[in-house]
């Protein structure tokens, strides 16, 4: 089958095309035909610099997402040509993942769905609606009465927010450093779009003085500070992604950084469950939720697909289709 695997860390332009086995089906766990799947930036990372550390072990098919259908699955309850989609897990960075026309994934990570979506439409589902819902809906608790900032709102994970956001009804602010991007923002459903040019605290304190209810900090700890000083008392931040390329804070100390009576949480997207995938869904038809796709690409213009996130131009999920 054709793959890409990662031999070592490299530039966009250096990922190929591999001709590797099919792999073999092994208890526990069910082969896919991947028909597509989205980018996310651990990928990146992946191929970056994260393959030199020493808990991975390269070669190693990148990819920690799919969409398909099963192809042997001998000892689950799936059944061959049924519509799944596979996340997290472990995939792309214990074992193989899913740049590749098939993948071996173990069952527990394996999801069924039901839906009328095209294969790149739902390709732009899994990791990235998962997230923005156990961010929301788990970690900071969203109500039809909360103000939202989204921190990083034109990211894939961003725009899924916003729109699961204005599902329930919530007020939402999103950020973006880009003028430009302030129209697409608001296409999404978005009630005020704040530039981030250093000034998005007072922007925020203009339209709400006491400060808002809840924060969803996709940027991460290198703006945590600030979106914690700008919730009003027993307001939530959570930290979901660190677009800023800062994972960690040096010197980080609690009782003074954390402002009394605020709440700052996470959210990681390790446990997926069968319940959860399907109240996503429930909800993208219920609401006639559509994916935001930046762009669609051939397995053999992978490189072109990464290039086009690292350089932060996708106003989307980057999605590839396997034909």
């Amino acid at each position: 089958m054709k793959a890409v695997v990662l031999y070592k860390t490299c530039s966009p332009e250096e990922l190929t095309i591999s001709e590797i086995p099919v792999p073999e089906v092994k208890p526990g766990w069910v082969l896919i035909k991947v028909k597509a799947f989205g980018l996310n930036r651990s990928e990146l990372m992946m191929r970056e610099y994260e393959g030199n550390a020493p808990y991975i072990k390269l070669p190693r098919v990148l990819g920690i997402e799919c969409v398909g259908e099963i192809a042997d699955a001998p000892d689950s309850t799936f059944s061959k040509g049924q519509k799944v989609v596979a996340l997290m897990g472990g995939m792309g960075r214990s074992f193989d993942g899913s740049y590749a026309e098939y993948a071996l994934i173990p069952a527990k990570n394996v999801f069924s769905v039901e839906t009328n979506l095209s294969w790149e439409e739902l390709a732009a589902i899994p990791e990235t609606y998962f997230t923005a819902y156990g961010s929301l809906f788990i970690s900071l608790q969203l109500v039809p009465e909360d103000i939202l900032l989204v921190r990083g709102g034109t990211s894939a994970a961003g725009l899924a927010s916003i729109q699961l956001a204005k599902s329930v009804g919530a007020t939402v602010l999103a950020s973006t450093r880009k003028e430009g991007k302030r129209d697409f923002l608001m296409l999404q459903g978005t009630d005020h779009v704040l530039i981030d040019d250093g000034t998005l605290k007072s922007q925020l304190l203009n339209l709400y003085p006491g400060g808002i209810t809840k924060v969803l900090e996709l940027i991460g700890p290198a703006t945590l500070f600030e979106s914690l000083s700008m919730v009003s008392l027993h307001g939530i931040v959570c930290v979901t992604g660190i677009l800023g390329k800062k994972g960690t804070i040096e010197n980080f100390y609690p009782i003074k950084d954390i402002p009394s009576g605020v709440y700052l949480t996470g959210f990681s997207s390790n446990y997926p469950t069968q319940k959860i995938i399907d109240n996503i869904f429930s909800r993208i038809k219920k609401h006639k939720l559509q994916p935001a796709i930046a762009k669609v690409f051939a397995l053999s213009e992978i490189g072109q697909a990464h290039r086009l996130m690292e350089n932060n131009e996708a106003n989307g999920k980057v999605v590839i289709l396997i034909e």
